[in-house]
């Protein structure tokens, strides 16, 4: 490609100067954001979010990719209903499996536990992801109210047997989102901070990424032991990615609609 100097765009004019260190900033903000999230996200800055006067841009990534203990069958992944809290629905693939699942059936909600395989050189982290399913289509609210009231609740509501399952739909989910919050900071301070993450979970397992630049224990609830449990993801959930030694949660989230590539 042959580029010409023209007056009109003349590289030793203020304005292009600042036009070329613009670029140049972000593109190397997304580069470092790619470069960490094994390139799944790539543009963490909009146009527009590096000012002239932006002297320093701070960041942090994280991303997770693990395969289920377990993978599911693609074989049995079909198309079903998705309900939806404006009382449609939406159809989605749904994956299956016929093996024991660690379910355990509370009042008013249920909780799965996927786990991953464990890295050969890593024996001292066990990861999984835990799904929480409210037995009502409109309950994520009221479940989320408990979970954020009740202390311990991620300790206290958990699931450690593998049962038989009677049936087991879970929708495969791929989302990315991103968000601007300078919101939450003093407006005196000029900062703005961009948060972009992406969630993957299919029959092999999930990948997830994040970017951001810029007690007491409580009382066990309740367990509701059936012959067999059912756990049927087909309306609004909670997912959570936890390292299950230490407790620490790496990403969180709840799926409204497993159609759209964004949260509504």
């Amino acid at each position: 490609m042959n580029l010409k100097r023209t007056n009109t765009h003349d590289p030793r004019s203020p304005q292009v100067s600042r036009l070329t260190e613009y670029f140049h900033k972000m593109n190397l903000s997304n580069a470092w954001a790619s470069n960490h999230t094994n390139g799944l996200i790539k543009d963490i800055l909009p146009r527009g979010s590096i000012k002239s006067d932006t002297d320093w841009i701070y960041g942090n990534a994280l991303y997770f990719k693990g395969a289920w203990e377990d993978k599911f069958p693609k074989s049995l992944t079909r198309d079903d209903e998705f309900q939806l809290l404006n009382g449609t629905s939406v159809s989605v693939p749904f994956m299956s499996s016929c093996k024991k699942q660690y379910v355990t059936a509370y009042d008013g909600f249920k909780v799965l536990r996927l786990p991953y395989q464990q890295g050969r050189d890593d024996t001292n982290r066990k990861f999984s992801m835990y799904f929480y399913l409210p037995d009502k289509i409109d309950g994520l609210d009221n479940l989320l109210e408990r979970m954020t009231s009740t202390d311990g609740f991620l300790v206290n509501y958990i699931t450690t047997s593998a049962v038989k399952v009677g049936k087991l739909r879970i929708p495969k989910i791929k989302i990315e989102f991103g968000f601007e919050a300078s919101k939450i900071f003093d407006l005196r301070l000029q900062v703005s901070l961009y948060q972009k993450a992406l969630i993957e979970i299919d029959e092999d397992g999930a990948v997830a990424a994040a970017v951001t630049k810029g007690g007491r224990r409580g009382c066990r609830g309740t367990i509701i032991v059936p012959k067999t449990i059912d756990f049927v993801a087909d309306h609004p959930f909670l997912f959570l990615i936890r390292e299950d030694k230490t407790g620490t949660v790496l990403f969180t989230g709840q799926i409204l609609d497993p159609s759209k590539s964004s949260p509504t």
